[in-house]
């Protein structure tokens, strides 16, 4: 296999065979080469490539891969630069919707027979790299209303504790390099979790917030939250816990009212994520809370505190945390600190965001 050169340009890829999620490097040059710690893996050409639904940035396939194959670009000038290359990007757009709406009702179709006969998780992992945005987005509403009847939570009005929940939000946000729409609220429940729901929505529990020292602590869990939106992982935890009564509802499109649907958002409060989802989030929030010159030991060492302390559906019941993961937070402490994620003021103003209003 080649090796990549030096004009790389940093992606995530799916190859449509494994449910492994890879971070790649591209290369424009000929065609485009897709490489993995400089070997190169797939190299796909321009007038295969095809534009597909998605809410991260740029998302590809090619018309020569495998069918599940996808490619996500978030860097804007990555973007436009492959715009520009790909004279086919959206040939099957437009008229060829009512051809994807086929194809995507196959795809449940037969995930229904895989979930049977190889089991759920697998098929989890590889039916929610395709799933469209539209779709998962009209789930993350069904999930949501579930969510907040169980927790009996209501959204904290404060105005300027959610300016400042928002400011952290959107500062971990772009420090982490993503680039998906995110709706961020404080639950008014006493319960010490928080969630990230699918369609990007993200909620902190008052009973997590009251625990809190500092923001840091605050910032780490979204940050992490953040990381598991990013790549879906709330999507996953649903398909798999919802199984084959799930798969249904997406067939034959009801979604909102399956029995599944109740069952999956009271598992994904407190059913824990895979190691390698784990990882990732835990990345997501290294980079992001490094970026902005704060250590994300915070994080873990919040976690710890708050074991035991909060009966059930705790955040550190789906987050579990071990010694490894709290070395690596540790040891991904910036060399120097910058400013404040918030202000004294802004952190008092969310302290009090269940309060005001």
């Amino acid at each position: 296999m080649s090796s990549i050169g030096d004009a790389a340009h940093p992606a995530v890829y799916y190859d449509g065979i494994s449910s492994r999620r890879r971070q790649v490097e591209l290369r424009l040059g000929a065609q485009l080469d897709i490489a993995e710690h400089g070997i190169v893996l797939a190299t796909w050409r321009y007038d295969d490539i095809r534009r597909v639904d998605g809410a991260r940035g740029l998302r590809l396939t090619s018309a020569a891969a495998a069918a599940q194959a996808r490619l996500e670009i978030e860097d804007e000038a990555v973007q436009r630069l492959l715009t520009a290359r790909c004279t086919a990007l959206d040939q099957d757009r437009g008229g060829g919707q009512a051809l994807r709406i086929v194809a995507w009702s196959l795809a449940a179709a037969a995930s229904i027979v895989l979930m049977t006969l190889y089991g759920i998780p697998l098929v989890a992992d590889r039916l929610a790299t395709v799933v469209p945005v539209s779709v998962e987005q009209r789930l993350g509403d069904a999930v949501d209303k579930q969510v907040r009847a169980l927790m009996g939570g209501k959204s904290c009005t404060g105005a300027e504790g959610q300016r400042a929940f928002t400011k952290m939000v959107e500062a971990l946000k772009t420090a982490g390099g993503s680039a998906i729409p995110l709706e961020a609220q404080v639950l008014s429940s006493p319960i010490p979790n928080a969630v990230a729901l699918p369609g990007g929505r993200i909620y902190l529990f008052e009973g997590l917030l009251s625990r809190a020292r500092d923001p840091d602590e605050v910032a780490g869990v979204i940050a992490h939250e953040i990381g598991h939106a990013e790549h879906r992982d709330g999507l996953r935890s649903v398909i798999r816990t919802g199984g084959t009564s799930f798969l249904f509802g997406l067939l034959f499109g009801d979604i909102t009212g399956s029995g599944a649907v109740i069952f999956a958002s009271r598992t994904l409060l407190d059913a824990s994520y895979s190691r390698e989802a784990e990882t990732a989030a835990d990345d997501f929030a290294i980079r992001a809370m490094t970026n902005l010159g704060r250590s994300p030991a915070p994080l873990g060492e919040f976690l710890v505190r708050i074991t035991g302390n909060g009966g059930k559906t705790t955040i550190i019941d789906s987050h579990p945390v071990s010694s490894e993961r709290l070395e690596r937070m540790k040891r991904a402490a910036p060399a120097t600190a910058g400013p404040p994620i918030l202000t004294d003021s802004e952190w008092q103003a969310l302290k009090r965001v269940c309060a005001a209003g």
